[in-house]
């Protein structure tokens, strides 16, 4: 059983940054994966970023690449994703999750998520 708490969310301006963070309790936190997602209202949830067990293998949506950073902390059983350079299409509740299928490829699907955390709001305003 993992437990995820999201932080780092509020409202920034267009070209602004935001640094969110997943801190996760429980078992095992370096032998899952981890992911975030985002869901604007609406929307569908979507994926954002992903990165493997040790942090050395990153993934990112294209919407994101080259703006976003995924990073994770095993010893601090954290995960972070740097925002920089926002967009308003970047305001979205931010989930962060942990998979512990194995494959790249399945990351970007939610549905391979065992684990969730509770969200947190990004608001880009113009």
């Amino acid at each position: 059983q993992v437990q995820l708490v999201e932080s780092g969310g509020g409202l920034v301006q267009v070209g602004g940054s935001l640094r969110l963070s997943c801190a996760a309790s429980g078992r095992a936190f370096s032998s899952y994966a981890m992911g975030w997602f985002r869901q604007a209202p609406g929307k569908e949830r979507e994926f954002v970023s992903a990165v493997n067990w040790v942090g050395s293998s990153k993934y990112y949506a294209d919407s994101v690449a080259g703006r976003f950073t995924i990073s994770r902390d095993n010893a601090k059983m954290t995960v972070y994703l740097q925002m920089n350079s926002l967009k308003p299409e970047d305001t979205a509740v931010y989930y962060c999750a942990a998979t512990s299928v194995f494959g790249a490829t399945m990351w970007t699907d939610p549905l391979h998520y065992e684990y969730w955390g509770q969200g947190t709001q990004v608001t880009v305003s113009s």
